[in-house]
């Protein structure tokens, strides 16, 4: 008989694509499984999840607004609305597994499902743990982790260390260095440097670029530049007048940006961690200060620590990003340590061995 999993959260790309490869690799081990997803309304996981043809239900949910206290407000209507739903979508479609992977939806899902003691799974991606993550890792059956010493945040005896599920197109990429290169409308006579925020946009970093993209050529340097949406026009607008600049508010296809680039400059969520790895580029960190429990700063120093690559610090960006960046264009030896040394970090098989898992204690 065909199972079915419900797969809750979104958010980020960080929280959707390694969803996504979760999904593709359950039903790729068993093709009759019946997968639904859960995530925000307004999220891009609406969008997202049914380009890659699966079917998701929204909830009205959000986070905890820590800037804006009166934001609050609605908060417990739409928790008791969420919960209500949730209620009715499990019910209806009477799972026999729930996969966790973070963001606003995940809670209310494994939460409801805890307490009909239907089987919840959790993939931790980042190196520090979310509280809710933490409050439901004490009963789910595994709690699926991207980086060794997790126990501090669940219950060791649950963990398994299978690091966090790349997409497919980033673990088969075929295109070449020179043709990725053609596709961005670039030459391959100067230094690529792939510049990338988060859909959103990163502005400390995207401030740095705006105001050193006239001197890019002078040194011998090219730009792929993600801007992110906010503010996207201006930034476009700026980088105009220069041939040797690629922007753009979104690249779909990332597979190729990673191809075309020398060095990186990227915000350290855990799904880019995990794809920089994968496709070893020399990388400069620069971590989001305000994200929960500052994961992304542990996120990037458990490359730095091992030597595979650089940070600098939000808060020092005007002052030393560009300068590291021009600096580790120039250094060929300083780029092949960081390529060598983030290259012994990648986990290509982390889907297939989190399906795996969840289909061995299902059938069971």
């Amino acid at each position: 008989m065909a199972k079915k999993i419900i797969i809750a959260g979104g958010g980020t790309g960080g929280h959707i694509f390694p969803a996504i490869a979760i999904a593709n690799a359950i039903k790729k081990l068993a093709p009759d499984t019946e997968i639904l997803f859960i995530g925000a309304k307004g999220k891009m996981e609406m969008e997202k999840v049914p380009q890659a043809g699966y079917t998701i239900e929204g909830l009205d949910i959000a986070g905890f607004n820590r800037t804006n206290l009166f934001k609050n407000i609605s908060l417990p209507i739409k928790l008791m609305k969420s919960f209500w739903k949730v209620r009715q979508l499990i019910g209806s479609f009477n799972p026999d597994a729930v996969i966790g992977v973070g963001g606003y939806s995940t809670y209310p899902v494994l939460r409801f499902a805890q307490q009909k003691n239907i089987p919840t799974f959790i993939h931790e991606a980042n190196s520090f743990a979310g509280k809710s993550n933490m409050l439901l890792g004490k009963r789910a059956i595994h709690v699926f982790v991207a980086t060794a010493g997790m126990e501090t945040f669940f219950p060791a005896e649950k963990i398994t260390i299978t690091g966090n599920p790349v997409r497919s197109t980033i673990t088969s990429m075929h295109i070449s260095h020179t043709e990725a290169l053609k596709f961005f409308g670039l030459g391959d006579d100067k230094k690529t440097v792939l510049v990338i925020g988060g859909s959103l946009g990163a502005r400390s970093i995207n401030e740095v670029i705006a105001a050193h993209i006239h001197e890019f050529s002078s040194l011998g340097l090219q730009l792929i530049w993600q801007t992110g949406k906010n503010n996207a026009d201006a930034y476009l607008q700026r980088a105009k007048p220069f041939s040797n600049i690629y922007v753009n508010s979104f690249i779909t296809d990332m597979d190729k940006a990673y191809a075309a680039a020398d060095i990186v400059i990227s915000r350290a969520g855990a799904m880019s961690v995990a794809e920089l790895c994968v496709v070893k580029k020399p990388v400069i960190f620069v971590p989001y200060p305000f994200a929960a429990e500052d994961h992304q700063t542990a996120n990037a120093m458990h490359l730095v620590n091992h030597q595979a690559a650089l940070i600098v610090k939000d808060a020092e960006v005007s002052a030393k990003l560009f300068s590291t960046m021009v600096s580790l264009a120039k250094n060929e030896d300083q780029q092949q340590t960081l390529s060598n040394n983030i290259a012994s970090l990648a986990i290509t098989d982390a889907d297939t061995v989190i399906a795996q898992k969840v289909l061995s204690y299902i059938r069971a």
